[in-house]
């Protein structure tokens, strides 16, 4: 198990302004003395929600830990990646793992590089923006997808689920697993699984299987559900 650093989710601040580094632990306790691993992000809140660890994040996070034997020698693509928390996770469990954020914020995208880069990752890191149909999109073909509070803007979420079905029929037996909180409104996401023709496979409280001290620490009423093609209505 590893060892060292500051306890929870306790910041070191870096040069740049507003910029800080968190580290975050799984395994074990998830604490500085008992885990198994651990990932340090580049935060910086002043300049984009992408640039900051969000709950959901966390959560969906813990879900790949603890699901690890699950990920490992899996294709995982991260959606709206942000700091990209969830898949670095992935990544150091052993999987192959494409990070993706709007292809037009360069600056995100930047910062997934220098956080893969600190944790001594190597991730695939690419520009995807949902809904449209770039080159990058049809060369991926991933095991899991990941995407953490991606359904935040329901103006969003047609785009989000045009492009997470694509991925589910460009690859067989593929999963999207995705933790938001329940603003986004249930119902409206069982709607859009019904029009482009998914179907959840698992529903779970995002705090039912978190550690003690990450529970204590996290606010909000986030769900994790993991989705996949309805069969029968992609014949």
């Amino acid at each position: 198990m590893e060892g060292g650093g500051s306890g929870g989710r306790a910041a070191s601040v870096a040069p740049a302004r507003m910029t800080s580094v968190s580290r975050h632990y799984f395994g074990g306790s998830a604490s500085e003395h008992h885990h198994d691993l651990h990932v340090d992000i580049i935060e910086n809140i002043e300049e984009d929600y992408g640039m900051f660890v969000w709950p959901c994040s966390v959560i969906l996070a813990e879900y790949v830990c603890q699901q690890r034997s699950r990920f490992s020698a899996s294709r995982v693509v991260e959606l709206g990646a942000g700091t990209s928390l969830p898949g670095l996770v992935a990544a150091k469990v052993g999987a192959d793992v494409t990070l993706t954020d709007i292809a037009q914020n360069s600056e995100v995208l930047n910062n997934i590089r220098r956080i893969c880069a600190l944790n001594s990752a190597s991730c695939t890191v690419s520009g995807l923006t949902w809904g449209e149909w770039d080159e990058p999109l049809f060369d991926l073909h991933p095991d899991i997808i990941l995407g953490a509070d991606v359904l935040y803007d329901s103006a969003n979420f047609d785009d989000l689920f045009a492009t997470v079905t694509f991925l589910l029929e460009n690859s067989s037996g593929a999963v999207f697993i995705t933790t938001y909180h329940n603003r986004s409104g249930h119902h409206l996401i069982e709607f859009l699984m019904v029009k482009w023709g998914l179907k959840c496979l698992k529903l779970l409280d995002g705090f039912s299987f978190l550690p003690p001290c990450k529970a204590a620490s996290l606010q909000g009423n986030i769900q994790l559900v993991e989705i996949a093609l309805d069969k029968e209505k992609h014949k």
